[in-house]
């Protein structure tokens, strides 16, 4: 199993999604982290499974909610680019891309 990272802009965007389906429903931002969780540990024990985006940019979409984890396999880690919501801002996470 490798281990895995996130950017701190990914980190943030997961809480931000987390309190903002807490405020909506009781345990809700509890569940969203939990399935965050189970889609990481998927990447983690099989990071090549899931489909390239761009470049060499993969995503794991998560079940129930309208994210993508958007992940870059290295050669001791996964980087984890965006907890992206598929439905606002396509591409936005780009500019992280070129940083990394």
């Amino acid at each position: 199993m490798m281990y895995v990272v996130f950017l701190p802009e990914a980190e943030q965007e997961m809480f931000e999604a987390a309190l903002y389906y807490q405020s909506q429903a009781t345990r809700l931002g509890v569940d969203f982290l939990s399935e965050v969780e189970r889609a990481v540990k998927f990447i983690a024990e099989s990071p090549n499974t899931w489909p390239i985006l761009e470049g060499e940019l993969r995503r794991r979409l998560t079940r129930r909610f309208p994210f993508g984890i958007l992940y870059r396999v290295e050669s001791e880690e996964i980087v984890v680019i965006a907890v992206a919501h598929l439905r606002r801002n396509p591409g936005y996470w780009k500019k992280r891309i070129q940083k990394t």
